[in-house]
Formats: structure tokens, C-alpha cells, sequence
């Protein structure tokens, strides 16, 4: 008799994503991961002081004009354009003085002047400042010897943003800049998206934590600070789960534990076939969907895509580079999209190849690269770092890109063009 456990083994068997099922594109891995990605739903309105970084969940208008008058660009004095008929030089009488933060008390009429300070609102009848150096003073008046243009040295009341106009879309990321947007515009408090709870577990026997003793065959746990490192941020919340050794049933546990806490689990290691590899098995157990188990790319080919209930899983390979270049082209556009993002298109630049290597076709292979030289036409000759292992992260930390290899070539030749995509310094 089939039990529900193997009903479910069976079913992940028998999917497309399965074991033994279709190697899958990495476009249309990403692809999946993304379609299953759902923001949280959750809100907070936030004073501006404490939105750095957080994502914006409606649309933002202007609550003012910026700038919010008509003002003085210059230290200087503000005049009537009509006031330069006929030839010059012209003599102004200089009837006020205004400063920022004041608001003019009278209209200046043509013929006067008045002495204006860098941001104070121009006086009715004004439409012009002449700065202080392009004019002589005489006691109460201004000797101009040449016709200003109209307009010179003014900042137009909503020049830079409109009242009512947008200032943000939804999925905005707020940064220094667009804080301070929103200060000018009179936003006081907005609406942002709930952190996203995001949690990570290492599996594997063999891990240890730098800083304790070394032992035979034992090696750090670099993974973990890898994704500590790019899970950052502050509409992020990280729960740390730490090391699971290589059991089932504390592998189980573990994973029944983070799917009631994250909205998003990330786990490194123990997603292949091998023996010792049983996050598979837990996930059947668990009632995983799963829509993505092998890709089609060099390195990563085994990551594990699926929901576990409402939470989004990701189980990445246990070897370094591996892990972190499927985060990067799998994991990481469904991870802003579950925080509430806009979407980020990878924007590649054209480079040119510095290095010959002949390869296996078949999957589309990213390959660390540096460079200090460019061709005629300024785009960077590319070098390879090292040899392609997956374990490997000396090429990675030294690498300004990942060169994306295409699945359908054999050989790569030194003047070849190459997509370069830079890695974050």
C-alpha cells in the first residue's frame, strides 16, 4: 500500500522540475521563481527618518510645488525686465531688502530694485536677478551697464516638481536622494512595504564557523556570510537558522520551523542526489511544490525552487561559487519582488574577450572576470579568473563581472564579444 509520504516523493518524481525530469533554462528557472514570488502584503507608515532603504507601497505624490515660490538663485537684486528700455547704462532706485525666509511686504515697479538674498521669494513685479557683481551701487541705488536677460538667475515656483505630479512609483527603493524629494515636497511620512522575513540555513556535516579549531575533514561555512552580506538591507529581516548537520529528521524539523517563521527560506547544501542529500526527501515529506530543480547553467545545475505553503524556498548548491551565482540569476529578482520591488533588469555591458576556452555546450556557464585595458571603442578586454571550479571563491572576490557564456558555444576566442554583468563593489 502507497503511503501519502510516497504519493508525494512519487509526484515530485514524475514533474517536469524532478529529479529525473527537464534541465530547465536558467531565463525560465528565474522565470518560475518569479512568478511564485508574492509581496507580503504587509504595510508601515514610516517617518521619512527611518525609510532609508525601504520600499514604497503606493504611489507618492507631491503634497507641494518645489520649489514652492518663485526665488532668488543668486545673491543679487530682483528687477523688472521692463525696466531696461533704450540704451543703457540704467540707474534703479533700490526700494527693499529681503532676505530667505522673509516674504515680501511690496511690489516692485520698473525703475526699482531690490536687494535679494539667495533663496528669497521674488517681490510682485520682479522677474529677473542681476547679480551683485554685474552691477555698481550708489547708496540707494544700482548703476547696470548691460541688458539683462529675462528670467536670468530666478527659480520658477514648481520648476523642479509640480504640485499633485508623482514623485514615486510603487516599488520604489528609498535612497538619500528620493528621501530628500520627498522632504521638499512636503512628504512628511510614507507608506512602505513590511520587511520581508528572509531565513537562511546551512546544511551539511562537514561546516564549521570561522573562528573554531580546524579539524580533518571540516571546512568554514562560507556560504552563510555570503548571503548574510547580500541580504542586507533594510526591508530585509534575516532570521539565521545556523548549521543543520546532514539528518533527515533535524533537517525536517528545521524546515517545518523556518516555513511557520519566513516568508522566504534559503537554505545551502544537500540539494542533490547524493546519499547524504536529503533536503529532497524533506521537502516531499513536507508537501513542497516544487517548480524548478535542475538548471541548465555552469555553475548551480542542482537548485530546488518551490513553495513551502506560503513560504518561497530556495534550496541553492553547497559549493560557493555555485551558491552564489544561482542566488544571484535565480533567487534574487523573485526576492525583491516577494519585498514589494519594481523589477531590476540585469543590465550587461559589451566587453571583449581576453582569453581562449574551449567548453562543453549545453549550459549557459557565468565566468568571473577582471579587467584594466579597453579596445579603440571602450569596451573592457575581459580576462578570465580561474579555472571554472564551483567550490572556488578567490575568482569571485577578485572579479569586477561575470561574463554569461551561451549554452550553444563550444569555444570562446580572445576578440570575441562577450555580456559582462558587474558585480556590486
Amino acid at each position: 500500500m502507497i503511503q501519502k509520504s510516497d504519493m508525494t516523493i512519487l509526484k515530485i518524481a514524475e514533474c517536469n522540475a524532478g529529479k529525473d525530469g527537464k534541465v530547465l533554462t536558467v531565463d525560465i528557472a528565474a522565470g518560475k521563481a518569479l512568478a511564485i514570488a508574492v509581496a507580503t502584503g504587509r504595510r508601515q507608515i514610516l517617518p521619512l527618518g527611518e525609510a532609508h532603504g525601504r520600499v514604497v507601497c503606493e504611489q507618492v505624490n507631491a503634497a507641494s510645488s518645489v520649489p514652492p515660490f518663485d526665488n532668488s538663485a543668486m545673491d543679487g537684486f530682483a528687477v523688472s525686465s521692463q525696466s531696461f528700455r533704450g540704451t543703457g547704462p540704467w540707474q534703479l532706485t533700490i526700494t527693499d531688502r529681503i532676505v530667505a525666509g522673509e516674504n515680501p511686504n511690496r511690489d516692485i515697479a520698473p525703475g526699482e530694485a531690490a536687494r535679494i538674498m539667495t533663496g528669497a521669494p521674488m517681490p510682485e513685479g520682479t522677474d529677473t536677478v542681476i547679480m551683485q557683481e554685474h552691477c555698481i551701487r550708489q547708496e540707494n541705488s544700482i548703476i547696470v551697464s548691460q541688458k539683462p536677460v529675462c528670467g536670468r538667475h530666478v527659480r520658477l515656483a514648481g520648476e523642479d516638481v509640480a504640485k499633485g505630479n508623482m514623485l514615486l512609483k510603487r516599488g520604489t527603493h528609498l535612497n538619500s536622494a528620493k528621501l530628500a524629494l520627498l522632504a521638499a515636497a512636503g512628504i512628511g511620512r510614507v507608506d512602505v512595504f513590511g520587511k520581508v522575513c528572509v531565513g537562511l540555513m546551512s546544511t551539511g556535516s562537514e561546516l564549521l564557523e570561522p573562528g573554531e579549531q580546524m579539524v580533518p575533514g571540516k571546512i568554514y561555512n562560507s556560504n552563510r556570510y555570503y548571503l548574510l552580506s547580500r541580504l542586507n538591507h533594510p526591508w530585509i529581516e534575516i532570521i539565521d537558522y545556523g548549521i543543520v548537520s546532514d539528518d533527515a529528521d533535524a533537517i525536517r524539523k528545521l524546515v517545518r520551523k523556518a516555513a511557520a517563521e519566513c516568508d522566504i527560506l534559503i537554505s545551502t547544501g544537500g540539494v542533490s542526489v547524493g546519499e547524504e542529500d536529503h533536503m529532497l526527501d524533506v521537502l516531499a515529506k513536507e508537501n513542497a511544490e516544487l517548480e524548478v530543480l535542475k538548471v541548465a547553467m555552469r555553475p548551480g545545475k542542482p537548485v530546488t525552487v518551490g513553495k513551502l505553503g506560503k513560504t518561497l524556498y530556495f534550496g541553492l548548491p553547497g559549493n560557493p561559487y555555485a551558491a552564489a551565482v544561482t542566488f544571484e540569476k535565480i533567487a534574487w529578482q523573485a526576492i525583491l519582488a516577494a519585498g514589494g520591488s519594481a523589477a531590476k533588469a540585469f543590465e550587461p555591458i559589451h566587453a571583449i574577450s581576453g582569453f581562449d576556452l574551449n567548453r562543453k555546450p549545453g549550459r549557459t556557464e557565468y565566468v568571473p572576470v577582471t579587467w584594466s585595458e579597453t579596445d579603440q571603442y571602450g569596451r573592457p578586454i575581459v580576462r578570465r579568473l580561474g579555472r571554472g571550479s564551483s567550490a572556488s571563491l578567490l575568482p569571485l572576490a577578485e572579479a569586477r563581472g561575470l561574463a554569461t557564456l551561451s549554452p550553444d558555444h563550444a569555444a570562446i576566442s580572445k576578440g570575441d564579444l562577450l555580456q559582462v554583468e558587474c558585480i556590486e563593489q
